[in-house]
């Protein structure tokens, strides 16, 4: 036996915090009952379901790991939002895949699709401080004071403060251009970060996540990446995976 949002991690339906949130919308089923948070099961004996569809646990393949640079436009789901594509429609493969790092739709640059949870969780929980890397671009050249408060932490709409980052003019594109490294994954929160600063962004690129760099994929091109890349990553303890 073991917790439901495990199974679903390991059957490619997103990391455990993402597995939870189906459960929570009700969308989860074991043995035709509606699945409840905390709940265990047997993958192997069990009839678990996710939105009716009966769940298959990947047995002893390796999961599959791809970098894709997403375009403008393109929505980081597995499910179509008014009609847009997904980062998903984007891959070819036949395994149930899943993004980790969401870019919104007006983002570009580096989404990695898996269909390992255990590793999603490791690298979108926010406890493990993984960097992500972006290139922006400004509607103008930022001072020297903004720079500064942005590196420092700027309060948000929200009333939170970020944590501080990495930020620094880029070398090339033009004085419009900066680079950005953060350890938080708040929604939208470098586009926030600009206007907080009364800057706007009007081009953003994530070009690294945790050890993984988007390179010279060009836009909508994708490739498979190998376990060995992740090698570095901290393990997350049992007991760290059990409270995440």
């Amino acid at each position: 036996m073991e917790r439901l949002q495990k199974i679903l991690a390991r059957a490619g339906f997103g990391s455990r915090r993402a597995s939870e949130e189906l459960v929570r919308k009700g969308r989860v089923s074991v043995n035709g009952k509606l699945a409840h948070l905390g709940e265990s099961a047997d993958a192997e004996r069990d009839k678990i379901t996710v939105d009716g569809v009966r769940v298959r646990v990947r047995g002893g393949s390796a999961p599959s790991y791809i970098a894709l640079n997403k375009p403008v436009g393109v929505v980081s789901t597995t499910r179509a939002q008014d009609g847009r594509p997904t980062v998903v429609d984007l891959v070819a493969s036949p395994r149930r895949l899943f993004p980790v790092g969401r870019l919104d739709a007006d983002s570009e640059g580096l989404i990695l699709l898996t269909d390992d949870g255990d590793l999603a969780q490791e690298l979108s929980h926010p406890r493990y401080g993984h960097e992500k890397e972006y290139r922006v671009q400004l509607d103008r050249a930022p001072d020297e004071k903004q720079l500064e408060a942005w590196r420092r932490g700027v309060v948000l709409d929200d009333g939170r403060r970020t944590a501080r980052a990495d930020v620094r003019r880029e070398g090339k594109g033009g004085p419009a251009w900066i680079r950005v490294i953060i350890t938080e994954g708040r929604k939208r929160q470098v586009r926030r970060t600009a206007e907080a600063l009364g800057l706007h962004v009007r081009r953003l690129i994530r070009v690294r996540f945790g050890p993984l760099r988007l390179g010279d994929l060009a836009p909508g091109e994708w490739r498979a990446v190998p376990a060995t890349t992740f090698r570095s990553l901290r393990p997350a303890s049992p007991a760290d995976r059990e409270k995440a």
